[in-house]
């Protein structure tokens, strides 16, 4: 026997509401604005910690290829442990890392220069 549960769904009947599409290239600029506006992360470090500081240095991608599905997997998890100590009581600054993967993206870039028979000495932006 089939029922059909359309009719007992508790859902807002205006689709201003919710709206069906998210359209995130359009909202996500204003979100971002909005919480650049009310100073969102500053007020969110500044926040009563009673658990103390939970800190997870995040690293740039290795370097030796090219940015796969892989990178965006890691980025989320991270994400994903950060905040939930965030949500248990601790501060959770972002740590970006930085350089340590410097000598192989130098070795990278003097390599491409090599190959076009030209030195690295002056790089115009």
């Amino acid at each position: 026997m089939e029922r059909n549960y359309r009719e007992t769904l508790n859902l807002p009947k205006d689709e201003q509401t919710i709206p069906m599409r998210a359209n995130l290239p359009e909202q996500e600029p204003r979100w971002q604005a909005f919480w650049r506006e009310i100073n969102l992360y500053q007020r969110m470090l500044e926040k009563p910690a009673p658990n103390g500081d939970y800190i997870l240095h995040d690293g740039p991608p290795y370097s030796n290829g090219d940015i796969h599905i892989g990178h965006a997997l890691n980025k989320t998890l991270k994400d994903i442990v950060v905040r939930s100590y965030c949500m248990r009581g601790y501060r959770t600054p972002y740590v970006p890392g930085w350089d340590n993967h410097g000598l192989p993206i130098e070795n990278a870039v003097a390599k491409q220069f090599m190959e076009r028979g030209e030195t690295p000495d002056k790089i115009t932006l």
